[in-house]
Protein backbone atom coordinates (compact mmCIF):
# COMPACT_ATOMS: atom_id res chain seq x y z
CA UNK A 1 0.00 0.00 0.00
CA UNK A 2 1.20 3.94 -0.35
CA UNK A 3 1.22 6.63 1.97
CA UNK A 4 -1.89 7.95 -0.06
CA UNK A 5 -4.10 5.67 0.99
CA UNK A 6 -7.09 6.40 2.64
CA UNK A 7 -8.16 4.28 5.41
CA UNK A 8 -12.30 4.07 7.08
CA UNK A 9 -12.15 3.35 10.18
CA UNK A 10 -15.54 1.81 12.17
CA UNK A 11 -15.89 1.75 15.85
CA UNK A 12 -13.78 5.15 15.59
CA UNK A 13 -14.60 6.06 19.25
CA UNK A 14 -14.29 2.97 21.14
CA UNK A 15 -11.49 1.46 22.68
CA UNK A 16 -9.40 0.57 20.06
CA UNK A 17 -10.73 2.42 17.48
CA UNK A 18 -9.81 5.14 18.97
CA UNK A 19 -6.42 4.09 19.24
CA UNK A 20 -6.13 3.55 15.92
CA UNK A 21 -7.41 6.59 14.52
CA UNK A 22 -4.74 8.13 16.67
CA UNK A 23 -1.53 5.47 14.98
CA UNK A 24 -2.90 5.80 11.94
CA UNK A 25 -3.09 9.56 11.90
CA UNK A 26 1.54 9.38 12.35
CA UNK A 27 1.11 7.50 9.21
CA UNK A 28 1.06 9.41 5.61
CA UNK A 29 -2.58 7.69 5.21
CA UNK A 30 -5.71 9.89 4.93
CA UNK A 31 -8.11 8.77 8.05
CA UNK A 32 -11.43 8.62 7.41
CA UNK A 33 -13.85 7.63 10.51
CA UNK A 34 -17.32 6.26 11.02
CA UNK A 35 -19.24 7.44 13.87
CA UNK A 36 -22.49 8.10 15.54
CA UNK A 37 -22.49 11.30 16.49
CA UNK A 38 -19.49 13.27 14.98
CA UNK A 39 -19.91 16.43 17.14
CA UNK A 40 -18.63 14.27 20.15
CA UNK A 41 -16.28 12.59 18.77
CA UNK A 42 -13.24 13.99 19.94
CA UNK A 43 -11.00 13.05 16.82
CA UNK A 44 -8.01 14.81 15.58
CA UNK A 45 -8.31 17.73 13.65
CA UNK A 46 -6.93 15.82 10.12
CA UNK A 47 -9.32 12.93 10.50
CA UNK A 48 -11.76 13.34 7.96
CA UNK A 49 -14.83 12.17 10.43
CA UNK A 50 -18.34 10.67 8.60
CA UNK A 51 -21.50 10.15 10.23
CA UNK A 52 -23.19 6.89 10.59
CA UNK A 53 -22.65 3.06 11.75
CA UNK A 54 -22.76 -0.61 9.95
CA UNK A 55 -26.66 -0.85 10.68
CA UNK A 56 -26.96 2.27 8.42
CA UNK A 57 -26.44 1.31 4.45
CA UNK A 58 -26.65 4.57 3.16
CA UNK A 59 -24.56 6.33 5.27
CA UNK A 60 -21.96 3.15 4.98
CA UNK A 61 -21.92 2.97 1.21
CA UNK A 62 -20.97 6.55 1.23
CA UNK A 63 -18.31 6.37 3.78
CA UNK A 64 -16.67 3.77 1.67
CA UNK A 65 -16.32 6.01 -1.29
CA UNK A 66 -12.68 5.95 -2.21
CA UNK A 67 -11.39 3.91 0.28
CA UNK A 68 -8.35 2.17 0.18
CA UNK A 69 -8.59 -0.07 3.37
CA UNK A 70 -11.33 -0.81 6.37
CA UNK A 71 -10.50 -1.51 10.13
CA UNK A 72 -14.11 -3.06 10.94
CA UNK A 73 -15.25 -3.61 14.45
CA UNK A 74 -18.41 -5.58 14.76
CA UNK A 75 -21.19 -4.11 17.29
CA UNK A 76 -23.97 -6.26 17.13
CA UNK A 77 -24.32 -9.69 19.31
CA UNK A 78 -25.33 -11.72 16.09
CA UNK A 79 -23.88 -11.83 12.63
CA UNK A 80 -27.00 -11.25 11.17
CA UNK A 81 -26.41 -7.57 9.54
CA UNK A 82 -22.72 -9.95 8.80
CA UNK A 83 -23.57 -10.47 4.83
CA UNK A 84 -24.77 -6.98 3.68
CA UNK A 85 -21.66 -5.24 5.56
CA UNK A 86 -19.47 -7.58 3.88
CA UNK A 87 -20.97 -6.53 0.62
CA UNK A 88 -20.83 -3.21 0.71
CA UNK A 89 -17.01 -2.98 1.64
CA UNK A 90 -16.15 -5.40 -0.93
CA UNK A 91 -17.48 -3.34 -3.28
CA UNK A 92 -15.88 -0.38 -2.65
CA UNK A 93 -12.60 -1.35 -1.04
CA UNK A 94 -9.92 -4.25 -1.99
CA UNK A 95 -8.88 -5.02 1.75
CA UNK A 96 -10.26 -5.23 5.59
CA UNK A 97 -9.20 -5.67 8.75
CA UNK A 98 -11.29 -7.65 11.03
CA UNK A 99 -11.46 -7.17 14.94
CA UNK A 100 -12.26 -10.56 15.42
CA UNK A 101 -12.56 -12.16 18.70
CA UNK A 102 -10.20 -14.26 21.02
CA UNK A 103 -12.80 -16.49 21.76
CA UNK A 104 -13.07 -17.75 18.11
CA UNK A 105 -11.60 -21.32 17.88
CA UNK A 106 -9.43 -22.53 14.83
CA UNK A 107 -11.15 -25.87 13.14
CA UNK A 108 -14.82 -24.99 13.79
CA UNK A 109 -17.66 -23.82 12.10
CA UNK A 110 -19.65 -20.73 13.17
CA UNK A 111 -22.28 -23.02 14.41
CA UNK A 112 -19.76 -24.98 16.29
CA UNK A 113 -17.66 -22.26 17.91
CA UNK A 114 -19.13 -22.75 22.13
CA UNK A 115 -19.25 -19.02 22.85
CA UNK A 116 -21.92 -17.01 21.48
CA UNK A 117 -19.21 -14.38 20.36
CA UNK A 118 -17.12 -16.52 18.95
CA UNK A 119 -20.75 -17.67 16.70
CA UNK A 120 -20.93 -14.26 15.74
CA UNK A 121 -17.42 -13.13 15.44
CA UNK A 122 -16.16 -16.38 13.52
CA UNK A 123 -19.33 -15.91 11.30
CA UNK A 124 -18.04 -12.64 10.24
CA UNK A 125 -14.64 -13.82 9.81
CA UNK A 126 -16.37 -16.58 7.52
CA UNK A 127 -17.88 -14.20 5.37
CA UNK A 128 -14.92 -12.23 4.60
CA UNK A 129 -13.12 -15.28 3.95
CA UNK A 130 -15.67 -15.96 1.28
CA UNK A 131 -15.16 -12.40 -0.15
CA UNK A 132 -13.01 -11.47 -2.76
CA UNK A 133 -10.98 -9.18 -0.08
CA UNK A 134 -7.93 -9.21 0.94
CA UNK A 135 -7.86 -9.53 4.67
CA UNK A 136 -6.09 -9.91 8.31
CA UNK A 137 -8.14 -11.09 11.20
CA UNK A 138 -7.23 -10.03 15.02
CA UNK A 139 -8.21 -12.28 17.85
CA UNK A 140 -7.58 -10.38 20.75
CA UNK A 141 -7.22 -12.07 23.97
CA UNK A 142 -9.11 -10.51 27.04
CA UNK A 143 -9.31 -6.18 26.48
CA UNK A 144 -7.75 -4.77 29.70
CA UNK A 145 -10.15 -1.83 29.25
CA UNK A 146 -13.03 -4.73 30.73
CA UNK A 147 -11.56 -3.49 34.18
CA UNK A 148 -12.74 -0.35 33.69
CA UNK A 149 -16.04 -2.11 34.79
CA UNK A 150 -14.64 -2.38 38.19
CA UNK A 151 -14.36 1.66 38.19
CA UNK A 152 -17.41 2.20 40.48
CA UNK A 153 -16.10 -0.28 42.99
CA UNK A 154 -13.03 1.82 43.25
CA UNK A 155 -14.11 4.61 43.39
CA UNK A 156 -16.64 3.89 46.33
CA UNK A 157 -14.20 1.82 48.31
CA UNK A 158 -11.04 -0.44 48.87
CA UNK A 159 -13.27 -3.66 47.51
CA UNK A 160 -14.11 -5.20 44.27
CA UNK A 161 -16.35 -7.72 44.47
CA UNK A 162 -17.03 -10.04 41.33
CA UNK A 163 -17.33 -13.99 41.07
CA UNK A 164 -14.64 -16.38 39.48
CA UNK A 165 -11.54 -13.81 41.24
CA UNK A 166 -9.38 -16.64 40.24
CA UNK A 167 -9.86 -17.23 36.54
CA UNK A 168 -6.54 -16.16 34.26
CA UNK A 169 -6.47 -13.86 31.75
CA UNK A 170 -3.83 -12.36 29.32
CA UNK A 171 -4.83 -8.90 29.29
CA UNK A 172 -3.92 -6.53 26.23
CA UNK A 173 -3.56 -3.13 26.07
CA UNK A 174 -5.97 -1.26 23.01
CA UNK A 175 -2.83 0.31 21.85
CA UNK A 176 -1.17 -3.00 21.29
CA UNK A 177 -4.36 -4.09 19.32
CA UNK A 178 -4.44 -0.80 17.35
CA UNK A 179 -0.85 -1.01 16.63
CA UNK A 180 -1.13 -4.48 14.88
CA UNK A 181 -3.70 -3.32 12.97
CA UNK A 182 -2.41 -0.52 11.90
CA UNK A 183 0.55 -2.04 10.33
CA UNK A 184 -2.22 -4.73 8.65
CA UNK A 185 -3.64 -1.58 6.96
CA UNK A 186 -0.66 -0.15 5.86
CA UNK A 187 1.59 -2.45 4.91
CA UNK A 188 2.11 -5.44 3.02
CA UNK A 189 2.84 -9.13 4.27
CA UNK A 190 -0.59 -9.22 6.22
CA UNK A 191 -3.72 -10.58 3.78
CA UNK A 192 -5.02 -13.67 4.44
CA UNK A 193 -3.79 -14.18 8.05
CA UNK A 194 -5.21 -14.31 11.64
CA UNK A 195 -2.94 -12.91 14.02
CA UNK A 196 -3.63 -14.08 17.66
CA UNK A 197 -2.80 -11.56 20.08
CA UNK A 198 -2.21 -11.42 23.88
CA UNK A 199 -0.78 -9.43 26.34
CA UNK A 200 2.62 -11.01 27.74
CA UNK A 201 1.65 -12.04 31.10
CA UNK A 202 -1.37 -14.47 32.81
CA UNK A 203 -3.12 -12.21 35.81
CA UNK A 204 -6.16 -13.59 37.69
CA UNK A 205 -8.63 -10.94 38.77
CA UNK A 206 -7.33 -11.30 42.10
CA UNK A 207 -3.58 -10.45 40.73
CA UNK A 208 -5.53 -7.58 38.48
CA UNK A 209 -7.56 -5.92 41.36
CA UNK A 210 -4.18 -6.00 43.71
CA UNK A 211 -1.90 -4.38 40.81
CA UNK A 212 -4.47 -1.47 39.97
CA UNK A 213 -4.04 -0.71 44.12
CA UNK A 214 -0.55 -0.84 43.84
CA UNK A 215 -0.30 1.64 40.89
CA UNK A 216 -3.28 3.65 42.57
CA UNK A 217 -1.36 3.76 45.65
CA UNK A 218 -4.43 1.91 47.96
CA UNK A 219 -5.27 -1.60 49.31
CA UNK A 220 -7.22 -2.77 46.99
CA UNK A 221 -8.38 -6.50 47.82
CA UNK A 222 -11.33 -8.57 46.24
CA UNK A 223 -13.94 -10.03 47.76
CA UNK A 224 -15.28 -13.59 46.07
CA UNK A 225 -18.91 -13.56 45.40
CA UNK A 226 -21.15 -16.55 44.67
CA UNK A 227 -21.99 -17.10 41.09
CA UNK A 228 -25.62 -16.49 42.61
CA UNK A 229 -24.40 -13.47 44.06
CA UNK A 230 -22.59 -12.27 41.09
CA UNK A 231 -25.60 -13.21 38.61
CA UNK A 232 -28.10 -10.50 41.01
CA UNK A 233 -25.35 -7.45 41.04
CA UNK A 234 -25.00 -7.85 37.07
CA UNK A 235 -28.64 -8.07 36.49
CA UNK A 236 -29.20 -4.92 38.89
CA UNK A 237 -26.86 -3.18 36.79
CA UNK A 238 -28.88 -0.97 34.55
CA UNK A 239 -25.36 -0.32 32.64
CA UNK A 240 -24.58 -4.11 31.44
CA UNK A 241 -26.91 -5.72 29.38
CA UNK A 242 -29.02 -8.65 30.84
CA UNK A 243 -28.71 -10.94 27.85
CA UNK A 244 -24.87 -10.74 28.68
CA UNK A 245 -24.94 -11.95 32.51
CA UNK A 246 -24.92 -16.04 32.01
CA UNK A 247 -22.82 -15.82 29.12
CA UNK A 248 -20.00 -13.79 31.03
CA UNK A 249 -20.64 -15.88 34.11
CA UNK A 250 -20.33 -19.18 31.83
CA UNK A 251 -17.49 -17.86 29.99
CA UNK A 252 -15.63 -17.26 33.46
CA UNK A 253 -16.67 -21.21 34.45
CA UNK A 254 -14.93 -22.28 31.65
CA UNK A 255 -11.75 -19.93 31.22
CA UNK A 256 -11.43 -21.45 35.13
CA UNK A 257 -11.79 -25.08 34.08
CA UNK A 258 -9.77 -24.51 30.78
CA UNK A 259 -5.44 -24.27 31.02
CA UNK A 260 -4.12 -21.00 31.57
CA UNK A 261 -4.46 -18.43 28.27
CA UNK A 262 -1.17 -19.23 26.25
CA UNK A 263 1.23 -16.04 25.87
CA UNK A 264 2.08 -14.95 22.13
CA UNK A 265 4.25 -12.75 20.72
CA UNK A 266 2.37 -11.33 17.67
CA UNK A 267 2.49 -8.18 19.15
CA UNK A 268 6.08 -7.83 19.02
CA UNK A 269 6.39 -10.14 16.11
CA UNK A 270 4.13 -7.40 14.18
CA UNK A 271 5.33 -4.19 15.47
CA UNK A 272 8.77 -4.74 16.56
CA UNK A 273 7.91 -3.31 20.70
CA UNK A 274 6.56 -6.44 23.28
CA UNK A 275 3.36 -5.94 24.63
CA UNK A 276 2.40 -3.47 27.04
CA UNK A 277 2.07 -4.87 30.49
CA UNK A 278 -1.49 -4.92 32.61
CA UNK A 279 0.49 -2.54 34.87
CA UNK A 280 1.75 0.03 32.28
CA UNK A 281 -2.21 0.23 31.10
CA UNK A 282 -3.49 0.61 34.33
CA UNK A 283 -0.67 3.72 34.77
CA UNK A 284 -2.54 5.09 31.04
CA UNK A 285 -5.85 4.69 32.77
CA UNK A 286 -5.67 5.84 36.16
CA UNK A 287 -7.91 9.00 36.15
CA UNK A 288 -10.11 6.96 34.05
CA UNK A 289 -10.50 4.58 38.12
CA UNK A 290 -11.88 7.63 39.21
CA UNK A 291 -14.82 9.19 36.63
CA UNK A 292 -18.45 7.78 37.37
CA UNK A 293 -19.07 5.19 34.24
CA UNK A 294 -21.46 7.50 33.41
CA UNK A 295 -18.51 9.81 32.01
CA UNK A 296 -16.76 6.32 30.21
CA UNK A 297 -19.63 5.51 28.05
CA UNK A 298 -20.95 2.03 27.43
CA UNK A 299 -19.82 -0.38 29.74
CA UNK A 300 -16.34 -1.80 29.05
CA UNK A 301 -17.23 -5.27 30.36
CA UNK A 302 -19.26 -6.07 27.26
CA UNK A 303 -16.04 -5.91 24.96
CA UNK A 304 -15.55 -8.61 22.94
CA UNK A 305 -12.07 -10.64 23.46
Amino acid sequence: MTGKNTILVTGATGNVGRQVVSQLTATACKVRALTRNPAAAELPDDVEVRQGDLADTTALEAALEGVDAVFLVWPFHDAEPAATVVDAIERHTPRVVFLSSGAVQDGLAPEQQPHPVGRSHGHVEHLIRQSGLAWSHLRPSTFAANTLWWADQIQAGDVVQGAYGAVPMALLHEADIAAVAVRALTRDGHDDTVHHLTGPEVLTQVEQVRTIGEMLGRPLRWQELSREQARRRLLADDSFPDPFVDPLLDGYADMLAAPPPSITSTVETVTGTPARTYRQWVSDHAADFGRHRADRGTNPAVTQG
